[in-house]
């Protein structure tokens, strides 16, 4: 079974002193209470607003079938030797394991032309000069280009747990390489490299994989993004569930404890130091450490009292950073199994054509205008015990940016209490992404037994986040400029998660184990990984 079984809040409430209290059981979370736990013998209390622990790695099961809901493909974990694969597997206890993605693990379909995203840097790089054959220079120098700013990028993550007063002298020197790459969009530092449009299109068609088309987003997250997929792409071994499933013990094993249907209404600041939580329930917990994994909008602005979390500086720079976009998710169930419908795992990103940010911009302010992107996943045909856990059947997510104010009016509403409305929008989006499917995927008409589509109000019923966001804050050159670390300028208090380090499961992860070297005043992950 995928799913974590953690306790209820209300029906196990915490008994006993906890050394730290965890807000969020996202990745991030997570890993930073097991870090505690097994590195420094710490017992943490983890809180979970959702009645599942897991954030975006939880999953869930509707009519016999099972879906991940943030969880695709996460690359650099199928290499035992690889620091993302140590990683996890210490905060896992090794327990954790991985299936390699087909050697295309990406199809990229811009227009009429479709051009396959092999795994390997030089199967890459001969796959692309393969389709460009007079671009072998700027190929060369776009590849020199990403693995360059991700060499910068040590100094930038380090600052962000080294102690204040260090970071104030010795901060601006860990950073200034990194920042020569993040401060420019995509769009400008590969119109340096070449002025072919179609390449462009093609070296920047996986977007979604950070949120925003390439005349938004920094370089330095698209850099990022595509060296971790350089060598392929791998998928949990029994779902995205199994990785909250197999963290969880490590911080029981200490003593420590996670409890779901447990949602934080504040931070409790006492002589200008956090010093516990208060639950919704009105109920009052304390530790002397207190890690927030909600999102940095949500400790800033939302968590903290309004005078602590003004003396940090922080919440006038945090709202200037727009939340990353919101999505829309249709979750189909198939009555048959991949091999018998020739599905092999190979995700697809469906392109209008090239002009990504005009195709995205109109999409923005008509639900009617054409998709301009869409994701496709083949998630049970990811993972090898599907079929020994639901035999005879598939599913299929298909991912589309939507806007959080599409779907506000209904925002105060209940989960499955919005209304006709509300319904017929959906019912006409999901109408419109199965016409997608069956485009593109045309094996399966006729097979699908079960479609679901998920909104913005969705994600923000179950993760917290204000808007719908699916990374967070938006990975805008702003962004970067910003010095966000895990010490929050509020003692006691410490940030974790993908607004401290970068978006996805792994930038979560890197997140957790940074909260944790700053909470233990050291280089824990050069410790963990020696």
């Amino acid at each position: 079974m995928s799913q974590p079984i953690a306790r209820s809040y209300k029906q196990h409430p915490p008994e006993g002193q906890y050394d730290a209290i965890v807000i969020g059981s996202g990745v991030g979370g997570l890993a930073a209470a097991a870090i505690l736990a097994k590195h420094a013998g710490k017992r943490p209390l983890v809180l979970e607003r959702h009645y599942v622990p897991g954030g975006y790695t939880h999953v869930f099961q509707r009519l016999g079938y099972e879906w991940d809901v943030g969880l695709h493909y996460i690359g650099q974990v199928d290499d035992p030797g690889s620091e993302s694969r140590r990683l996890f597997d210490y905060v896992t206890d090794g327990k954790l394991a991985w299936a390699r993605m087909p050697e295309i693990y990406d199809r990229l379909v811009i227009g009429d032309r479709t051009f396959d995203i092999p795994a390997g840097r030089e199967r890459w790089r001969a796959a692309l000069t393969g389709y460009f054959p007079d671009a072998t220079a700027p190929i060369d120098r776009y590849l020199e280009t990403v693995e360059a700013c991700v060499r910068a990028s040590r100094g930038y993550y380090a600052e962000k747990v080294i102690p204040r007063p260090i970071a104030t002298i010795v901060g601006a020197l860990l950073r200034t390489r990194f920042l020569r790459y993040a401060r420019r969009t995509t769009l400008e530092t590969l119109r340096e490299i070449t002025r072919d449009p179609e390449l462009i299109a093609v070296l920047t068609a996986q977007y979604g994989d950070y949120g925003l088309p390439p005349a938004q987003s920094s370089f330095a997250v698209h850099a990022t993004v595509v060296e971790h997929y350089l060598e392929g792409a791998a998928y949990p071994v029994g779902g995205a569930g199994r990785i909250a499933a197999s963290i969880l013990p490590v911080i029981e094993a200490a003593g420590g404890a996670v409890r779901v249907s447990a949602e934080v209404q504040q931070i409790l600041i006492e002589g200008g130091r956090a010093v516990g939580v208060r639950m919704t329930d009105g109920r009052d917990l304390r530790a002397p450490i207190i890690i927030s994994d909600a999102g940095a909008f949500n400790t800033f602005c939302r968590l903290l009292p309004r005078e602590a979390a003004e003396r940090t500086g922080l919440p006038d720079r945090i709202r200037r950073i727009p939340p990353s976009p919101a999505h829309c998710c249709l979750y189909v169930g198939l009555k048959r199994a991949d091999r018998d419908l020739g599905l092999t795992g190979t995700n697809l990103w469906i392109h209008r054509d090239g002009n990504y940010d005009g195709n995205f911009a109109r999409f923005l302010q008509d639900p009617e205008a054409p998709f301009p992107a869409l994701y496709i996943s083949f998630p049970s045909a990811k993972d090898p015990s599907f079929q020994d856990r639901f035999p005879g059947r598939a599913t299929i997510e298909i991912i589309v940016q939507a806007p959080y104010e599409w779907f506000a009016p209904w925002a105060d509403l209940r989960w499955k209490h919005r209304g006709a409305a509300y319904e017929q929008l959906k019912a006409r989006l999901a109408d419109r992404l199965l016409d997608q499917l069956y485009l593109h995927v045309p094996q399966v008409r006729g097979a699908v037994a079960h479609a679901e589509l998920s909104t913005p109000l969705s994600t923000r019923h179950f993760t917290g986040y204000a808007r719908g966001e699916m990374y967070g804050l938006s990975h805008t050159p702003e962004r970067f400029r910003m010095r966000l670390g895990s010490q929050t300028g509020v003692r006691g208090l410490f940030l974790a998660g993908q607004d401290l380090a970068t978006l996805g499961v792994v930038g979560a992860l890197y997140g957790g184990a940074m909260a944790a070297s700053a909470v233990l005043r050291g280089n824990i992950l050069r410790k963990i990984l020696a």
